[in-house]
């Protein structure tokens, strides 16, 4: 026999009940309750509204084997915050040795359920098997840290009567929880904890540069007290060798602490232990910034953060003026000027703050059309922007303040056609410069210190095809590829390495992943925020879309930017309010402000670029 959970949810009885609340806490402040009336089925996989908590309810006396299954499965998408009643279908020895933070496992649809037909040798007729299956898309694991899955998901869990009470029980299941799309989406949120780059300070301001280090939280089990424990507890394992943080090594909440909220003043207070005790008021102030970059991206409404000793002392604290001036981070600086090249290849600006459509040449070579351009990228100062000459061989730097000579290339590509030439450049807050060379004979990854360095040949072990196109980061430390392979182009993201060498320096691209799994083609990328990025593709036998994603791989919650075809190039800030920009095939340079369609800017120009 088998059954589907999520298809079979309206013909069984319902295992978990759901309360509106009428505020951000379940049941605190609300009018009135019902005390009494009989509970109503919930679908678990619809979306719920985010003031809506879901409880699990436990084994029902008697219950079949079958229904204990049913009844566990859902337990597991419930807001339990230590899934106590999931316990409760357990036998007392598999309770205490299953791990449900260890690992969650999501799938496309909630997992079928099939008794397995091989006979056990172990249980005779006291027990039986059941298989569940489905097909993966993503894990999240003890850090929890998001990564895309494919392929079929087959794992068995073991029932048994109990000896005394007559009462079905699993007594083997394998470690973590396992749950459907839909109510993975319900459960979690996707949150950006900050760290430091660990080699990296902003060129014009010397400030340590904020790195985002995405993670998953439960979204209504205290989220707020998760994602502080996350931060504490140091980044990802991915990005951990490019990142520092500031909070001494075995610090944690103060024990006991739970239920961190801001307060009427908006703001959070972080009790620590001891080990956050002796620090000094530069690492105190680091810390408190790292706290409120973290607790702003879960909630905006957050002013500030205080930090508190073990003994209840107040150590520090950070408001978002004063964490700004500790910490350089991307989506906080607002570009003045959108720039692209008009229709005699010139390098041209607007601002990003008006609605006007007309642009002026920037000062110096590039606006003056010395050298006509095919693709450009401006510096995260606005002071200097390097361009590809219009046969995308030669490769240039110049200022943006002057009107002084172009000067010679600074790398120069010897493909034999265009498309086997350099790529557009892009800077990162450091003030290097990357561009890749497509050439056949010899493609490359180079970076250029400060943009007039020698170029350095970038290593990367790991990549298997031709880079079609680089986004550097913000923060340096990550970057975001365009590999072409057998006609597919996908988007990985690197992790970039800098060490030194009997003082050379060298710099590599490491544990590369797709942020984009099942595109066929990615045409055109952009950074749009701290870890999120805006892509324009197509997967398999489907048309050009437009979509957001995150560098771990998962689709942030929210809409996809409106329609629209024959996108050539698309730029973004970090910083959101700023409006996307396109290069469109039909309609020339196009600007998406926020919540609207698109308008147009110039029809003869290309290569809008916001600085970076």
């Amino acid at each position: 026999m088998g059954a589907d959970r999520e298809g079979s949810a309206r013909r069984r009885p319902a295992r978990a009940v759901a309360y509106a609340a009428c505020g951000a806490v379940l049941l605190a402040g609300c009018a009135s309750m019902p005390d009494n009336g009989d509970l109503r089925d919930v679908e678990s996989t619809p979306r719920q509204d985010t003031q809506v908590r879901v409880f699990a309810i436990p084994p029902q006396q008697d219950a079949s084997a079958t229904e204990i299954v049913q009844g566990f499965l859902e337990a597991l998408t419930s807001d339990d915050p230590n899934y106590d009643t999931a316990r409760k279908y357990l036998t007392k020895a598999a309770a205490k040795t299953w791990q449900p933070e260890s690992q969650t496992t999501v799938l496309a649809n909630g997992p079928s359920i099939q008794t397995d037909p091989r006979p056990a040798s172990r249980e005779g007729t006291n027990g039986i098997t059941y298989t569940f299956q489905g097909s993966q898309v993503a894990t999240i694991d003890a850090q929890q840290a998001y990564t895309p899955a494919d392929g079929a998901y087959r794992r068995t869990v073991h029932l048994t009567r109990d000896a005394k009470s007559g009462q079905w029980r699993i007594d083997s299941l394998p470690q973590g929880v396992v749950m459907g799309k839909s109510d993975f989406q319900r459960n979690y949120t996707s949150v950006d904890k900050y760290y430091f780059a660990s080699d990296t300070s902003a060129e014009e301001t010397g400030q340590p540069v904020a790195v985002a280090d995405p993670v998953f939280v439960r979204s209504s089990v205290d989220p707020t007290t998760q994602l502080v424990r996350s931060l504490l507890n140091g980044p990802t394992t991915w990005l951990g060798p490019v990142v520092r943080s500031s909070f001494p090594t075995g610090t944690t909440l103060k024990k006991g602490v739970s239920g961190l909220a801001p307060d009427d003043q908006n703001q959070v207070t972080v009790p620590l232990n001891v080990k956050a005790s002796r620090i000094g008021s530069a690492m105190c102030n680091e810390m408190a910034t790292q706290l409120l970059f973290t607790l702003r991206n879960l909630t905006p409404t957050v002013d500030s953060v205080a930090v508190q000793s073990v003994s209840g002392a107040h150590m520090c604290d950070a408001n978002e003026e004063q964490a700004e001036a500790i910490a350089w981070r991307a989506s906080t600086k607002h570009p003045d000027y959108l720039y692209f090249l008009d229709g005699k290849h010139r390098l041209v600006r607007m601002t990003t703050g008006g609605t006007g459509t007309s642009a002026v040449a920037v000062p110096g070579p590039f606006g003056a059309g010395t050298k006509p351009l095919r693709s450009v990228a401006v510096a995260r100062d606005e002071r200097t922007a390097a361009g590809v000459s219009s046969d995308d061989r030669s490769l240039y730097v110049t200022s943006l303040a002057s009107a002084g000579s172009l000067g010679n290339a600074v790398l120069t590509s010897h493909g034999a056609t265009e498309d086997d030439r350099l790529t557009a450049p892009s800077w990162d807050a450091r003030g290097d410069l990357w561009v890749a060379d497509r050439n056949p004979a010899k493609p490359q990854l180079y970076m250029l210190a400060q943009g007039v360095g020698q170029p350095l040949a970038v290593q990367i072990p790991e990549l298997n095809g031709r880079i079609e196109d680089v986004r550097v980061a913000a923060d340096g430390v990550r970057i975001a590829l365009v590999v072409e392979k057998d006609g597919k182009q996908s988007l990985l993201i690197g992790r970039v390495e800098r060490t030194k060498s009997d003082d050379q320096q060298e710099v590599s691209v490491l544990e590369l992943h797709s942020a984009t799994p099942g595109s066929e083609e990615v045409t055109a990328m952009s950074w749009a925020g701290d870890s999120r990025l805006v892509v324009v593709g197509r997967e398999q036998g489907g048309v050009q879309q437009t979509r957001y994603v995150q560098v771990d791989g998962s689709t942030p919650d929210g809409p996809a930017p409106a329609a629209l075809t024959g996108v050539r190039a698309i730029a973004a800030s970090e910083n959101d309010g700023v409006p996307l920009v396109a290069d469109s095939q039909d309609d020339g340079i196009v600007r998406l402000p926020s919540g609207d369609q698109w308008q147009k800017v110039v029809k003869d120009g290309s290569a809008p670029v916001y600085p970076g």
